[in-house]
């Protein structure tokens, strides 16, 4: 284990994605939507919401921080904000500031996690504690903009990857061991949860497929 890895906590196997089109009107159901889960075992929220302003977005994450109960909580983009969220993670994607400039701005013990898909640059990630990869599978998403990779590709990049790796994109509960034989530290996952009629049920079924209910 790296002196990184050791001195930040990483997310848990399953982490549950925001809708990521929250507009005001939806912001109840969904805190709602999330309690249920986190009474059903949730472990971890990654709140995506580019579209709110940053009162908005921080006045969610404080809502979502406080149902959480303790739960991870991982923050996308806003690195600015994540000590008044009081995130656990901050996650970046390409329209983000890049990896080295976070780092610089987080406190050193907020994790910082990365989306990485197949042909990216790795040094692009090396200031981060793990990464998300994928699409493994078809997801509409990434539909037309990165193709599947399969599960031999995130075993590629598992094996590649000097950092912890979680598998995203098109991922069901019977989808989880075969993610976790691939080498994943776990899945990540936007309408499994937050998109299905049942989030409870929901997520009871994914922490069933992934052996940690």
């Amino acid at each position: 284990m790296s002196t990184r890895e050791s001195t930040r906590e990483l997310p848990p196997p399953l982490v549950a994605i925001s809708p990521g089109d929250l507009a005001p009107e939806r912001i109840e159901e969904f805190v709602n939507s999330l309690s249920r889960a986190v009474d059903a075992g949730l472990p971890a929220l990654l709140l995506r919401e580019r579209e709110l302003s940053d009162r908005a977005f921080l006045d969610l994450a404080l809502r979502a921080r406080a149902a959480l109960d303790g739960a991870y909580f991982v923050i996308h983009d806003r690195v600015h904000l994540a000590a008044a969220c009081e995130a656990d993670a901050v996650h970046l994607g390409f329209r983000s500031l890049p990896p080295a400039e976070a780092r610089r701005i987080l406190a050193p013990s907020i994790a910082l996690g990365f989306s990485a898909h197949e042909g990216d640059e790795p040094r692009l990630r090396e200031p981060c504690d793990y990464v998300f990869f994928g699409p493994v599978l078809d997801t509409p998403s990434k539909r037309g903009v990165k193709a599947p990779v399969g599960f031999g590709g995130l075993a590629r990049a598992v094996r590649a990857s000097a950092i912890p790796v979680w598998a995203i994109g098109g991922l069901k509960p019977e989808h989880a061991s075969r993610a976790l034989a691939s080498g994943a530290r776990g899945i990540a996952v936007l309408s499994g949860i937050f998109g299905a009629h049942d989030a409870e049920g929901a997520c009871r079924a994914y922490l069933d497929a992934l052996g940690t209910a």
